[in-house]
């Protein structure tokens, strides 16, 4: 008599063995590693964080072990559902592509647990080569990039075409966004919102605005629809 038939796994779980079982945990952890690793060589920005690949590992093996126990059994699908409902996830994701890559997990989680072994390798590596392929060739990225300039003027100055020939020398397009008022209403900072026609033309920009704004703070934010603050 060996292990598994003093311990009776086969009764115990009824449909699937202890090989079954061991499987789907190895190929689950080795496929959402795999594409923890992608995640971690493809992410940009200042948001990436070792627990959320550390989430996606345990995302693809958990999901594999639930496909696992519900099996082709209705009843025991429809149990899991109403046994989740009740879990809240309160963290915000920080980026779009997260929620790509948390589904990736769990698909390739679901084909493992349902033992669709060879579509789970597959898939892994055709979208892993995709996400590659866009972010090595930087797809669907704009060529103009946005800036935001803020720009602070004593309180009462008639700022409405103060800078006109200036934006009209230096940017593409610019837009008034805001009109705040600092430092106890002594100052008035404007957020404009415009596109410069030169990227090597910003110390000749911003000095040309601290001479019309009376050499009062200026400060230009680059990148910002493209790097996540």
């Amino acid at each position: 008599m060996n292990i598994a038939d003093l311990f009776n796994f086969q009764d115990l779980t009824g449909e699937f063995t202890v090989t079954d079982v061991v499987l789907a945990l190895v190929l689950g952890f080795a496929l959402s590693a795999f594409i923890g690793w992608i995640y971690k060589i493809t992410h940009r920005g200042s948001s990436y964080t070792q627990s959320f690949v550390f989430t996606l590992v345990l995302n693809g093996m958990v999901v594999a072990v639930v496909m696992l126990i519900v099996g082709s059994n209705i009843a025991r699908a429809f149990s899991l559902v109403g046994a989740l409902s009740i879990i809240r996830f309160r963290n915000a994701v920080k980026e779009s592509r997260d929620v790509g890559f948390i589904f990736f997990t769990m698909a390739v989680g679901m084909a493992v647990g349902t033992r669709f072994y060879l579509l789970a390798i597959i898939a892994t590596v055709v979208i892993s080569l995709i996400v590659l392929l866009m972010t090595r060739f930087n797809w669907f990225a704009r060529q103009i990039t946005s800036q935001i300039l803020r720009v602070q003027v004593p309180n009462g100055t008639p700022f409405d075409h103060l800078f006109d020939q200036a934006f009209l020398k230096y940017t593409n397009a610019s837009e008034l966004i805001s009109v705040d008022s600092v430092h106890s209403g002594i100052l008035t900072e404007l957020t404009y919102s415009l596109g410069l026609k030169k990227p090597n033309q910003v110390q000749d920009f911003l000095s040309e605005i601290k001479k019309l704004n009376g050499d009062n703070k200026v400060s230009l934010i680059t990148g910002y629809n493209s790097t996540d603050l």
